[in-house]
């Protein structure tokens, strides 16, 4: 096929703007898929990205357009719209010419939308404005326009409009993307050269993992001797091919094509997103812009049954091998037994990558509450000088020393932008003092809205932030943030002791002027959980070296003379004493059974 007539196109949105729905028109106009076959979200391949309306795993697509008597190849690469998968998005506009910007005429330009769009500005590529859902009754066309057109700084008439339910005005769209999105260019040729960018990877139990490239330069064909230029790994290309958007094999992908490639590989750790391959033979360098995505959050997973331990580590390595930035390593705890440490990009992809072990390999899981990475100076003795004790990271709240043993805590912070109605600011700034939240600049947005600049330390945003902040502008907040440099950090760890017994998974690092309040809060929330025991048992928590929280749970009661009828009273006094020291003695050796779902919910930010 003949680069001028191929486009590679993106669509930039953030969630819930409809960007999955007017995919689905697309596949439709084109006849890439038959209309018996036709489902809603048809490129989100997961039930759980079904049920959650929002895109975790993109999906490229490969549509076949007639335009003016030629026939064009556009290739589409969805995109998702969560923070957390923004340099996974990153790669995928490296792939492409050109974006769809598309943005909802119900809400107008969100916090998300334009991280992306700075990262494909500053790619180059070419930028469609598109507002979708015109249909609805809620529609804000003219307000949503102007801001647009403030944005890009574009003309009114370079604005499309588009409604991906029914179809109104995507036909134009695809024409325009034709007209519009420059061609691919290749920059080198000739015979055994090849340079394809991995934008996106899964695994496969028989075909191992499969890359999805989009090829820069050469031609790659089934048989060929294959490098990854990062990771050094030498593979054979199993099978090549599009997608339609089934996978389809072909004979071979040329330099401007969107395909995938069998590597047969079946070890975790190879394949990376950003990576680039390359001939065995003829090794060109990688693109440049490929870093190893770090984990921001961090979790312990523990099977709830001992006997599960080799399991998990299984379905670990599985989901390790679609989903490079997912990281793990082994550790033991003593109420809770073998598990693993598990790194994440954020909360949300916590939450998958957990309910994903669950369905996919039926696990019951114990998961202990997130944390970030601290960096902790400790003292080192009297005759040690100030600010010259061993500095050590720490990972986990369980780990987090004493308070008489640390000098200094760093911790990270994060540079948030926040995209609000005017009528807002006020509860919004309300929020983020109670969030340690440093403003910075505020300017006007468009139509009666504000943009913020704000600092917060990374364990208040995960602090039911996201969630505090849509009640605070009745759903029409949008946020996003970046990373920023590690501050000192005034905290302790609270830990919760069930029946005098420390339980790792709910130790927690906090703020030292909310100990008090963050301990009465679990352990109340523990104690409404907590199923009755057959002893009395009590429920602490404990910072600052001191108890400062406590509940008492009482046991279940059983009336042992309640067979009894008549007769000397001291018969059931013995009964009654002999019950007494039962109770005692289970209180003595009596292990507490907390049940999974407890842990669930006390991990559940909000949940009473």
């Amino acid at each position: 096929m003949d680069l001028k007539h191929i486009r590679n196109f993106s669509i930039i949105a953030h969630i819930d703007h409809g960007k999955s729905t007017l995919a689905d028109r697309m596949l439709e106009i084109t006849h890439t898929i038959e209309t018996r076959k036709m489902r809603d979200q048809v490129l989100d391949s997961m039930d759980l990205e079904r049920e959650r309306g929002i895109t975790i795993k993109m999906q490229p697509v490969r549509m076949e357009y007639e335009f003016k008597g030629e026939k064009y190849i556009l290739n589409l690469i969805d995109t998702p719209g969560h923070i957390d998968f923004s340099y996974e998005v990153s790669r995928a506009l490296k792939a492409v010419e050109g974006s769809i910007l598309l943005i909802d005429s119900t809400q107008g330009v969100q916090a998300q939308t334009l991280t992306t769009l700075n990262m494909a500005r500053q790619g180059g590529l070419k930028i469609i404005p598109v507002l979708s859902k015109i249909d609805s009754l809620l529609s804000r066309v003219p307000e949503v326009r102007e801001e647009v057109i403030k944005l890009l700084n574009c003309d009114p008439e370079e604005i499309l409009l588009v409604s991906g339910r029914t179809g109104e005005g995507v036909e134009n769209l695809l024409q325009e993307v034709i007209k519009r999105v420059p061609e691919p260019v290749e920059t080198n040729h000739g015979e055994n050269i090849l340079r394809a960018l991995v934008f996106d990877f899964k695994y496969s139990n028989h075909k191992g993992v499969i890359v999805f490239v989009r090829v820069l330069d050469g031609k790659v064909q089934k048989g060929d001797t294959l490098l990854f230029a990062v990771s050094e790994e030498k593979f054979i290309a199993l099978e090549v091919g599009i997608f339609s958007p089934e996978e389809t094999p072909r004979d071979s992908l040329s330099g401007g094509e969107t395909g995938y490639i069998v590597t047969g590989i079946k070890k975790p750790g190879i394949a990376s997103v950003g990576d680039t391959i390359t001939m065995f033979k003829n090794p060109l360098p990688a693109f440049p812009g490929y870093r190893q995505p770090m984990p921001v959050v961090w979790a312990s997973v523990f099977p709830e049954d001992a006997d599960d331990f080799a399991e998990l580590k299984l379905a670990l390595g599985k989901l390790k091998l679609s989903d490079s930035a997912f990281s793990y390593e082994e550790e033991a705890s003593g109420s809770l037994g073998k598990g693993f440490r598990c790194g994440f990009l954020g909360m949300l992809h916590l939450e998958i990558i957990t309910e994903r072990l669950k369905r996919e390999f039926n696990l019951e899981l114990v998961i202990t509450t997130p944390s970030i990475t601290y960096e902790v100076l400790l003292k080192n003795g009297p005759s040690v000088p100030l600010g010259t004790g061993k500095r050590e990271k720490i990972y986990s709240p369980y780990f987090f020393p004493d308070d008489g043993l640390v000098e200094k805590v760093f911790e990270p912070w994060v540079n948030l932008k926040i995209i609000t109605p005017v009528e807002y600011i006020g509860s919004i700034m309300q929020l983020l003092f109670d969030h340690e939240g440093e403003i910075g600049e505020t300017d006007n947005f468009g139509d009666n809205r504000s943009s913020i600049s704000v600092q917060i330390p990374l364990r208040e945003l995960m602090r039911n932030f996201f969630d505090e902040l849509k009640s605070a502008t009745s759903g029409y907040g949008s946020i996003s943030y970046e990373m920023g440099e590690m501050r000192e950090a005034n905290v302790t760890r609270l830990d919760l002791l069930v029946a005098d017994e420390v339980i790792p998974a709910f130790s927690r690092v906090v703020s030292r002027k909310r100990a008090e309040e963050e301990a009465e809060e679990a352990v109340e929330k523990l104690a409404n959980l907590l199923p009755r025991q057959m002893f009395t048992l009590k429920i602490q928590g404990r910072a600052l070296g001191r108890i400062i929280s406590s509940r008492t749970l009482s046991g279940m009661k059983k009336d042992v003379t309640q067979h009894m009828y008549g007769g000397d009273i001291t018969r059931k006094m013995k009964l009654r004493e002999k019950q007494k020291k039962g109770k005692k003695k289970m209180k003595e050796r009596g292990k507490v059974n907390i049940p999974q779902d407890v842990f669930l919910k006390m991990m559940r930010a909000g949940e009473k």
